[in-house]
């Protein structure tokens, strides 16, 4: 069956392209340093990306530089509004480590509860926030805080790729490759910290943060207790088919790390594609979708929950929710009132369909990782 949708897909590349959909708009407050500026899979949330102009042609050296010096001072006030939200709340700290990829340095948010319980007193989780191109946005600070309520230790990767932290940064995207390095090996920094049990660790991602969370758990089996990918990129050939190749192979991949088009390397995008590995899964798994995504479409979701109920009957948990407010951001939706840079501004709309989604996260969640367990 998969390999008929695929040979149907590779067709596709040589005729004519169906054109990506738009996402109905958002009600939108003026821009503000560290406001997000978008929300999806396919498209930055910060300023173009290098050689990009958002439809005003290229832009010069000079241009690309002074977009990756501001997105490193809106940074500053997305790290701002994050310290606000933690106050009173949870312990937050910006650190950095290393990646197994070559030693990528990584910044990353940290937060843990303001009185841990002592030696191994709370599983983990690792954050892996969403976009080609994106950042650890601020929408997250009212589920970030819950988590920690229920007694996890978060930590949230700025992997190679995201913007805020300059044009080398930017410039090392490796989507769906080493960039997946970047986030498994948060958990080397997990273990420095006491107070986490490393033997409860979940690994959660939305959309290209869903990708790499599949692809985290595909490649290191024994690392993660429980894993939850929310509208996730799920494969490639679909992907590229559907929103026009060379389009999106210049998104995805400026560097030409991949070495070719779909059809001529067929390997590489197989092994960034997580449909292709889900049999290397065998820790619970949550995956939810909407047939009203207009980012990954729900021809390309609905793949990887077919293959899950057929081949994964016991161990994963699908839910494919019909037409939800937002769409793609149906669980993120937030109400936008006042300024970016207050907390308040993140209030999540409560739809009923966000409410049941996120309920169904944390009793996932603490099912498998058991949060309320104290010290060892």
């Amino acid at each position: 069956m998969f390999r008929v949708v695929i040979a149907s897909l590779l067709a596709s590349f040589v005729s004519t392209q169906t054109p990506v959909q738009t996402p109905p708009p958002q009600q939108q407050a003026p821009p503000v340093a560290g406001q997000a500026r978008g929300q999806g899979a396919g498209a930055a949330q910060g300023a173009a990306p290098a050689g990009q102009g958002q439809g005003r042609g290229p832009q010069t050296p000079e241009q690309i530089k002074a977009a990756r010096d501001r997105e490193v001072e809106q940074q500053k006030a997305t790290d701002e509004t994050w310290r606000k939200g933690s106050a009173g709340i949870m312990k937050m700290e910006k650190i950095t480590y290393k990646s197994k990829a070559g030693g990528f340095t990584v910044p990353a948010f940290v937060f843990s509860p303001l009185q841990p319980r002592g030696p191994k007193g709370h599983p983990a989780l690792v954050w892996v926030h969403p976009d080609i191109r994106g950042h650890v946005y601020e929408y997250y600070i009212p589920y970030v805080q819950e988590a920690v309520k229920r007694g996890y230790v978060v930590i949230a990767p700025e992997y190679r790729g995201s913007y805020g932290y300059g044009a080398e940064h930017y410039d090392a995207i490796d989507y769906g490759g080493e960039e997946v390095d970047d986030v498994t090996s948060a958990t080397e920094y997990l273990k420095t910290m006491p107070i986490v049990d490393i033997d409860r660790v979940g690994i959660i991602g939305w959309s290209h943060g869903g990708m790499i969370t599949l692809l985290a758990a595909e490649r290191e089996t024994k690392m993660f207790k429980a894993v939850a990918a929310l509208v996730p990129v799920t494969n490639l050939f679909q992907r590229l088919a559907w929103n026009g190749v060379e389009q999106r192979k210049a998104q995805i991949d400026p560097q030409n790390r991949y070495g070719g088009l779909p059809q001529q390397k067929h390997d590489e995008y197989k092994r960034r594609s997580p449909i292709y590995q889900i049999d290397n899964i065998d820790v619970p798994l949550l995956v939810h979708i909407t047939k009203n995504d207009a980012d990954v479409v729900y021809e390309e979701a609905a793949q990887l929950v077919d293959a899950l109920r057929a081949r994964k009957p016991f161990t994963a948990e699908t839910k494919i929710y019909e037409a939800p407010l937002g769409g793609h951001l149906f669980d993120r939706q937030y109400l936008r009132q006042g300024l970016a840079t207050d907390v308040a501004f993140y209030t999540p709309t409560n739809t009923p369909e966000q409410r049941d989604s996120w309920n169904r996260v944390w009793t996932f969640l603490d099912w498998n990782l058991r949060p309320y367990q104290g010290a060892k």
